[in-house]
């Protein structure tokens, strides 16, 4: 097993950092800012450096994501990511938050049967700090979610692209273009919201169905290339300071635009997610 062990200089160095003036962001405070109106702000992350630079700029919600094996191993899809792997990242992210939402992605198979769900998603808050984790798919996930949420432990969904799918997908592609897939995936929305998740990420879908799954279901949703009209969004860390390797999919907007400084370039997504300038019809399927 992996371990993530500070020295005792890093240990005293997060410990003494000066509190973050915002209240800390749970799993129920994301069905209240969908409530109100508030738009939630998540970024990936994979280490306390960076997680306290997205703390300090107010994102509230941080997700080691398996993305880990795109932009920190360099491999071309994510299915080799261990959990092994979620859990050193997210020990390490756990120490650079005060405020944000910590969630874990279950990587590829992680979830394939209920004891391994319930074992692994464990370990994930447990051994690595998280509040949250994150599951794709419906079908059978819909059962773990129950089972996860019945353990106590909370839930993020994930559809449209699930890129752990992408051989049975045929590649990286928007998802729910046709209308037995969209009513797929409306259904499936509300069925992982009934089985207790407490947000649903939407990845590569429409515009106008991110809207109607948004105003169907009690729960929040963070979109990634599902256009404005989510609950909130998310982008990888990576692609939003442009330093990402490979072609940039049409959802990514390079928020440093190749020259601003990192604390500049956080603190402008933020305000674009915020005040609803980002995503645009630039940034979004049609």
């Amino acid at each position: 097993m992996l371990h993530c062990d500070m020295t005792d200089q890093e240990r005293d160095l997060y410990a003494n950092l000066p509190p973050i003036d915002r209240k800390t962001v749970t799993a129920p405070g994301l069905r209240v800012a969908k409530q109100e109106g508030r738009k939630i702000v998540a970024l990936t992350a994979y280490d306390a450096s960076f997680a306290r630079l997205l703390d300090e700029a107010g994102v509230d919600l941080v997700l080691v994501g398996d993305s880990l094996g795109n932009v920190i191993q360099g491999r071309s899809t994510t299915l080799p990511v261990s959990v092994d792997d979620i859990v050193y990242h997210t020990r390490a992210v756990a120490q650079g938050l005060q405020a944000a939402l910590l969630v874990a992605d279950m990587p590829f198979l992680s979830a394939a049967t209920d004891e391994r769900a319930l074992h692994n998603a464990g370990r994930m808050l447990s051994e690595g700090g998280a509040a949250m984790v994150k599951l794709e798919g419906a079908g059978a996930m819909v059962d773990r979610v129950a089972l996860l949420v019945a353990n106590d432990i909370p839930v993020c969904g994930h559809l449209g692209l699930t890129p752990q799918s992408v051989h049975r997908l045929g590649g990286y592609k928007v998802q729910g273009r046709d209308e037995q897939a969209r009513q797929q995936l409306l259904a499936d929305a509300q069925l992982l919201a009934d089985a207790g998740a407490s947000a649903l990420v939407l990845e590569c879908v429409p515009t106008d169905l991110a809207a109607e799954v948004s105003a169907a279901i009690a729960i929040p949703t963070i979109g990634i290339g599902a256009g404005p009209h989510c609950d909130g969004q998310i982008l990888v860390l990576q692609d939003l300071l442009g330093i990402s390797a490979g072609r940039r999919p049409r959802f990514v907007k390079d928020f440093s635009e190749g020259r601003l400084p990192i604390r500049t370039a956080l603190s402008a997504y933020v305000t674009a997610v915020r005040e609803g300038s980002f995503p645009d019809a630039e940034h979004s399927y049609g």
